[in-house]
């Protein structure tokens, strides 16, 4: 079974057509997770009112922590043979489960990273700052563990479910990311990166990440590599 975790917050306007695409997927056997990190926009409500009877289980945070505690939280209550992280946009694809999970089914990997920067499927063009600043902490989180990712922030990351449920994720927000790297890195895992599509989204459509991530990224980095 695959367990799909969504961290939500303030999604209303895709978080059904999210569920909807992720029940879509051709993968048989799906667990969905759904952790809403106290919305404050009608994603709550929507989920009370309609959309928890779909799922297998939605949690719901009291206060607005961030996405590694949603990631967190609904990592630990996962039974799947693999987990994998599904954002509450429409950024990407569930459609692309079986690329990700292929090299975890095969007995090759531990972990799969999917890149949005690998292969030829459809990649929406935005910002050009964000690109620049992905591909410097991707190049300084590779210094550090010695892997050769390509998109080491990339949201589509899937897990056997003892290796993730086997580690202390410590970032409530972003930091997750450089985070959950250093740490699979330090622990030997087969890591695989497949190229999967990527519909990003801009600020004005919903988007949350900002330039004080990027900083935090750079010091969890440092810190999950060198003193962790």
């Amino acid at each position: 079974m695959l367990s799909v975790v969504i961290p939500c917050y303030n999604e209303v306007e895709t978080i059904e057509a999210v569920i909807q695409a992720v029940k879509a997927t051709p993968i048989p056997s799906l667990e969905i997770i759904i952790v809403d990190d106290y919305s404050t926009d009608g994603t709550r409500q929507l989920l009370q009112d309609h959309l928890a009877k779909t799922v297998d289980q939605v949690i719901y945070h009291e206060k607005n922590q961030g996405k590694g505690a949603a990631l967190r939280t609904g990592f630990a209550v996962a039974r799947g043979d693999i987990v994998i992280v599904q954002d509450a946009d429409l950024e990407y694809d569930p459609q692309e489960y079986p690329t990700m999970i292929e090299p975890i089914l095969n007995n090759k990997a531990d972990v799969v990273f999917g890149s949005r920067f690998q292969g030829g499927r459809p990649h929406r063009v935005v910002y050009y700052w964000h690109r620049v600043g992905n591909g410097f902490l991707t190049t300084l989180s590779n210094i550090f563990t010695n892997i050769n990712l390509t998109d080491m922030e990339t949201c589509y990351k899937a897990f056997r479910r003892e290796i993730i449920q086997g580690i202390n994720i410590c970032e409530n927000r972003f930091g997750f990311e450089p985070e959950i790297t250093a740490k699979v890195a330090k622990l030997n895992c087969r890591i695989y990166e497949v190229g999967i599509s990527y519909y990003g989204r801009t600020y004005k459509e919903g988007k949350k990440i900002g330039w004080r991530d990027g900083f935090r990224a750079i010091y969890c980095i440092l810190r999950y590599n060198l003193f962790a």
